[in-house]
């Protein structure tokens, strides 16, 4: 599926109303609540049996999905801000926790995200980074994006994004 061009305007979404989605082992979604279905204008048909990346904004950076497929394919969670695009072209921003799902015997079988609303002051913060990201990876790939990801943390005293996303679950 094409993704439309994104326009420069933000969806405003509900105070305490969570964006869901189930995906499984690769991404695919198998679940996506009414929330997610009216925020995105998919229909519930539309999303499901697509790549999550459906709603992927070209802001994002590809580092920031490196980390969450490292994180979550070792059985942790991945907590983070992400910018979505919507079928439209509009976006929204959202606070994300990604979390593997465990069958009865323990076996990841897929992944569960739940979304928020997400205050304005962190999404001023973060665009510029996550345009400066991408620029990176435009000019050096991935390995440019990270490498400067890995220095901005370490610049403020933080050591990986693992320790980053350890601190931000136990506020959570």
């Amino acid at each position: 599926m094409k993704h439309p061009a994104s326009i420069d305007e933000e969806i405003e979404l509900k105070n305490n109303v969570y964006i869901e989605s189930d995906t499984d082992l690769k991404g695919i979604i198998t679940y996506a609540n009414d929330y997610f279905a009216e925020i995105s204008g998919y229909a519930p048909e539309e999303l499901i049996g697509q790549p999550h990346s459906i709603v992927r904004h070209p802001d994002m950076p590809k580092i920031l999905f490196k980390i969450l497929w490292e994180r979550l394919q070792s059985g942790h969670n991945f907590i983070a801000a992400v910018k979505n695009l919507a079928k439209d072209g509009r976006y929204y921003w959202v606070f994300t926790d990604f979390e593997p799902i465990k069958d009865d015997a323990g076996k990841t079988v897929g992944y569960k995200a739940a979304r928020k609303k997400i205050s304005k002051h962190v999404t001023q913060t973060l665009d510029p980074l996550y345009k400066k990201l991408t620029a990176l990876e435009q000019k050096g790939g991935m390995e440019a994006s990270e490498a400067y990801l890995n220095e901005a943390l370490s610049s403020h005293g933080i050591e990986s994004v693992d320790t980053l996303l350890e601190e931000i679950h136990k506020l959570y």
